[in-house]
This record gives C-alpha cells, structure tokens and sequence, in this order.
C-alpha cells in the first residue's frame, strides 16, 4: 500500500514507540510525516468508539482539513544528542542506586564512614569491614559494577566535552548560574530549534514551568506547575537551579518567596527564571549570527495599582518575570 502513494504524501501519525524509525522510514518513501501531538487531538481522546482504524480515519480528516495538532519532529542529530545525554544521565542513576545499595547493607550492621566510601581509604575501610559472607558477597558485586560504570560513565563525559567545546550555544549557556556544559547541552537537545517558541514565557510552557489556569469572566484560578512538555528539561533546570538559588542574581529573589511560600516553590520560580534567560540568550545568539543586530529588551511602563479584588486587572508578566503563583513539582512526568 505504501509503495503506491505518491512521493510527498502528507502521513499522519501518532506519537509511540518507536517514532524516529518510523519518521526516517516515511521520508525514506519520500512522504511528509506529520506527528501528531497526543494530548491535544481531543477528537480521539473524546471518541466514544476508540480502535487503529477510526483513528487513522480521523487523523486523515484533521490531515486533510489541516486541523492536526501536530508536535515538533526533532531532527536525526538532536535525537542522538538526546539518546547520549539520556544514557548518561541513566547510567549515573544505576550508579547512584548501587551505592545506595551498599550504603544500606552498612547501615544494617551499624558501620558508616562520614567521609565517604568511594576513594582509596574508603575502599580500603569497605574491604576491612567485617560483615557476613552474603552481605560482603554483594558489597564487591556493587562495587566492580560501580567500577565498570566509572569507566563507561568517564568515556561518555569526555565526548560530552568535545561535543560541548564544538557547539558556541553552550558558552552563551554557560553564562547562566548553575549552567555548565551538561546542562547546556541538555537544554539545547531538548529545546532544538529556540525558534519555534514566540517568546520566553511559550517556552517556560513548554518545560511545564507555568502553572495552570481555570478562568472565568474576572476570576481566574492558578494551580500547580503544568509539568507539560519536556520533563528532561524541566529536571535539568531544577537541577541547575539547586545552584542558582545562591548566586547574587537570585538568592533575593529566592529568600523573598522561599519566606512566604516554601524553599521548594521558590526553586522552580528560579527555574522558570532560568529558562527565561535562556530563551533570551539563545534568541540573541542566533539574531548575531544570522548578522542582524541584537534584540534588546524595551522597558515596560508602569502602571497604577489595581485592586486587590480585582486579579483580572493585574498586568501580565513580562517575558523575563515571574508569576506571583510558582509552583513545585519538578520531577518529570514522562520523557519524551
């Protein structure tokens, strides 16, 4: 069936396991993928009879009316930036979960070394412990799987560097408190294109850094953080934020809303600062290479105090603000 469609037919598809292939198989024929995003194609999610076949049939109507949600299709080299990184990260949390695996089985027969188990002296502590044979059985287990992780973990970080000291995004990054050349990379990989994001507060967005809204008329509702979007990016700004937290730039802006809605609410609104900034530099970055001049930020006017009353009234945050309402929740929901 596939060989007989004409080259550049629009194809329709939902998102799954296995999207890249399938993207380069389509392309491969010569037809135009087009992914489909599965949290906004309301007319599935609300069908009342659900099966392969009525949904192909109404994704080719939403195609053909040119009403498809579509998501963006990262492009071959940001999906393998983005499987690199993700190895990465996966294989430091085997190696976290490992020694906390060996950090138990010492706390069950009461030894700790505050100092740290993992150098030469607290490797020599570990071997000089007396503990039981299937208990020490497992300590060396961890510990050569610990070994053989360094090693891949090592390898991976130095081509990380190089990939890092090749891309200019990453020094403009790294300006960032907290950012270093991880961090950028991450945030590049899974933002791709800074482009497709109108302003800063459309990318916050997309983190699922903003929070949830349910309005009506004049009252207006805001909730929790969204967690839409990237949670791999989300994570990695609330990792850099653990840092930034600190710095002169927002340790006041930190310590005013840690005070008056908790540490961990205050984290993401520096989080969400963070991606603003980003935003920022990434869109003046590619202004300066593509040769126009630099993007500058006009001054908004003040304006006369509304009503406390009244939360309609209240000016919409700029692109480099927050809202008054950050909220917590920075795991990732699900990567994509």
């Amino acid at each position: 069936m596939i060989g007989g469609l004409p080259s550049g037919t629009p194809a329709a598809f939902e998102a799954g396991f296995g999207t890249g292939w399938l993207v380069e198989l389509l392309e491969d024929y010569g037809f135009t993928p087009h992914l489909v995003h599965p949290s906004r194609c309301k007319a599935i999610a609300s069908a009342r009879l659900k099966n392969d076949k009525v949904d192909a049939a109404i994704l080719a109507q939403l195609l053909r009316a040119d009403l498809l949600p579509e998501a963006w299709i990262a492009p071959p080299p940001v999906r393998q930036l983005r499987a690199l990184l993700r190895h990465r990260v996966a294989l430091v949390r085997l190696r976290t979960l490992l020694r906390n695996r060996i950090h138990a089985i010492l706390g069950e027969h009461g030894h700790d070394r505050p100092a740290g188990c993992w150098s030469g002296p607290g490797r020599a502590w570990l071997a000089s412990l007396a503990l039981p044979t299937v208990s020490r059985e497992v300590v060396e287990d961890d510990l050569a799987l610990i070994d053989a992780l360094d090693a891949v973990v090592g390898r991976l970080d130095w081509e990380i560097r190089q990939r890092a000291r090749s891309d200019p995004r990453v020094k403009v990054l790294t300006q960032l408190p907290g950012v270093g050349p991880f961090t950028a990379l991450v945030i590049l990989a899974e933002v791709g294109d800074v482009s497709r994001f109108a302003s800063a507060r459309k990318l916050a967005s997309w983190a699922g850094l903003t929070p949830t809204v349910r309005g009506s008329d004049r009252v207006a509702h805001y909730g929790h953080i969204s967690k839409e979007g990237s949670g791999w990016l989300r994570w990695v700004l609330c990792e850099a934020a653990q840092t930034a937290k600190r710095s002169p730039e927002f340790a006041a802006t930190f310590q005013r809303i840690a005070k008056r809605r908790g540490r961990k609410i205050a984290t993401t609104a520096v989080a969400r600062k963070l991606v603003t900034r980003a935003w920022h530099l990434l869109t003046d970055a590619e202004h300066t290479e593509a040769g126009h001049p630099q993007r500058l930020s006009q001054p908004t006017q003040p304006r006369p105090p509304q009503g406390r009353g009244d939360r309609s009234r209240r000016r919409s945050p700029g692109p480099g603000e927050l809202e008054d309402q950050p909220e917590p929740g920075c795991g990732p929901r699900s990567p994509n």
